[in-house]
């Protein structure tokens, strides 16, 4: 996902500052989840990480494709039960409401087309692609929290090669100590059996 801006919290002298301010300005405690989703007018693909708002800055078109690409992979192949999203807050917590690009929710998490957000426990897989801009998040804070809450599978997507394209990383949580561990790197071709039975030709890239 995109770029941090982050409002700090401001003393009662700045009460000026709060009530002039082009961004929304948290709590002295930060927001937490119940605060992010009564707040108007945030930009789109808005994140809450650790109580803090996370702006989305313009992406790449290794982006944008690589998303699609996965995106119709996982759909191609998804089971009865089961359901691939993109761009959906997942609430893993009081203070924390991520936006994975894609993700894979049991069939009774999605609820009904005015949902706004899954919880943690209907989340089988999350899926990030890394931006320049957030490498940290994508490639630490978010796999850490994604873990913490019980998600089982994670993928991280990056741009490698000379043509450009994309290199996914595969985990599966270790449910005792709440951390990932790697199953894979894969280049040219993602064929896995878990989370369920998929192929995916990430060559297919250069023709979209």
């Amino acid at each position: 996902m995109g770029g941090t801006m982050t409002a700090e919290a401001l003393p009662e002298a700045s009460q000026l500052r709060r009530e002039t301010s082009k961004w929304p300005v948290p709590p002295e405690d930060g927001y937490t989840v119940d605060d992010f989703f009564t707040l108007d007018d945030l930009p789109p693909h808005t994140e809450l990480i650790d109580g803090s708002l996370v702006f989305v800055s313009p992406q790449r078109n290794f982006h944008t494709l690589a998303m699609y690409l996965l995106e119709q992979g996982l759909r191609t192949h998804v089971p009865a039960g089961l359901r691939v999203r993109r761009e959906m807050a997942i609430v893993l917590g009081k203070r924390n409401a991520p936006e994975p690009d894609l993700v894979v929710v049991r069939e009774e998490g999605a609820v009904n087309q005015r949902q706004t957000r899954y919880d943690a426990a209907d989340v089988l897989l999350a899926v990030e692609v890394v931006s320049p801009d957030s490498e940290d998040r994508d490639r630490d804070t978010k796999p850490h929290k994604y873990a913490g809450a019980g998600i089982e599978h994670f993928w991280l997507v990056e741009m490698a090669g000379e043509n450009d394209r994309p290199v996914v990383w595969t985990y599966t949580l270790d449910p005792v100590n709440k951390t990932y561990v790697s199953t894979g790197v894969h280049h040219d071709r993602l064929k896995l059996s878990a989370p369920y039975d998929i192929d995916i030709d990430l060559t297919a890239i250069e023709d979209l």
